[in-house]
């Protein structure tokens, strides 16, 4: 479990009611996983089938989690992904952390093939904290996110990758009013401007 994000907001006082992950892998390393214990209502959004089978079975007793087995992308269309070990990338991207730090060469036997959906047509508009890691696809949730969290944590960098809509990412951000909050080894994570600074800056 990555329980950073959940100890910095948990510090700063922020209570989120309802929290989502697009790209959550392995259930037992969830960017959310302290807020389904908190028994915060939790969206689940993950492509893999190999990940799903795992996510029903570590979260069939928690009435507040919902999966969803879809990939989130700008249009509703079967997406060609290659899966291969913590990174599952849409086929199509220019660019995503193992093309580019780990040199990975797409092989037909890590293909796979996944339902892709908008992120509107799973965002009813209430979620107040969202984590993204979706291997190059942040762009595309944001794109029709419905939803204005207190907090969202994306994927940007990571050794020599950078995202590949990084300047359609930031842009939104300032559109939508967010500011930086931190940056950790491959994530941003942005705060909504009208969160007080000086409530954070306590907690660093």
């Amino acid at each position: 479990m990555n329980d950073q994000l959940y100890r910095k907001v948990k510090r700063t006082g922020l209570k989120p009611a309802h929290v989502a992950e697009v790209g959550v892998y392995l259930p037992e390393t969830s960017n959310i996983l302290g807020f389904i214990h908190d028994g915060c209502r939790a969206d689940l959004i993950e492509p893999d089938p190999n990940c799903i089978v795992l996510i029903q079975e570590k979260f069939k007793d928690f009435p507040n989690v919902t999966l969803h087995p879809f990939a989130v992308y700008d249009r509703r269309v079967t997406l060609d992904l290659y899966r291969t070990n913590a990174s599952t990338f849409v086929a199509s991207l220019p660019s995503s952390p193992a093309l580019v730090n780990d040199q990975y060469k797409p092989n037909e036997k890590d293909l796979f093939h996944a339902e892709a959906r908008l992120m509107s047509d799973i965002d009813d508009g209430t979620i107040e904290l969202l984590s993204i890691d979706t291997e190059g696809c942040e762009w595309y949730v944001l794109q029709t996110l419905k939803s204005r969290p207190d907090v969202i944590s994306l994927e940007t960098h990571g050794k020599k990758y950078r995202n590949p809509f990084s300047l359609q990412i930031e842009q939104w951000m300032k559109e939508n009013k967010y500011k930086v909050w931190y940056k950790d080894k491959s994530d941003t994570v942005f705060l909504k401007e009208e969160i007080p600074v000086g409530l954070l800056s306590r907690f660093f």
